[in-house]
């Protein structure tokens, strides 16, 4: 996994996504997820010579939302759930609140073939997630 060094870098881009109605149980709603039950929410592929720097990822509960889990995967595609590494484990949402799981305060950096993802308390509502990252190569 090659990254760019970050002292010396062509371009960094700022970008702020979101991911709304992340279904209990991970089944993402409009978004494509794979059988794991995980929903992707940042993705770096392998190749792609670049860096990405979580700066910030918030959570909101939806209804009666009381949990969410998020975790970073050794594949790009959040798949082979024996390569996670959890950032947070069963974090509490309060109904019609938000969390904030990552903060530049302990940003994290997504390498190539890394991917974040997110899983939902089962049948408790749905999750939406705002992500703020640097797209650095």
């Amino acid at each position: 996994m090659a990254a760019p060094n970050i002292v010396n870098v062509a371009s960094i881009t700022g970008i702020t996504t979101f991911i709304a109605g992340i279904n209990t149980g991970g089944t993402g709603g409009p978004v494509p997820i794979n059988t794991a039950g995980v929903t992707t929410i940042l993705s770096n592929a392998s190749g792609s010579g670049k860096v990405l720097k979580v700066n910030s990822l918030v959570a909101a509960g939806s209804g009666t939302t009381t949990g969410v889990t998020v975790n970073i995967y050794d594949s790009a595609t959040a798949t082979g759930a024996a390569n996670t590494v959890a950032i947070g484990q069963s974090i509490a949402v309060p109904q019609f609140s938000s969390v904030v799981v990552i903060s530049k305060e302990n940003s994290i950096y997504l390498e190539e073939n890394r991917s974040l993802g997110v899983y939902a308390q089962a049948d408790q509502g749905t999750i939406d997630v705002v992500l703020s990252y640097e797209d650095i190569s």
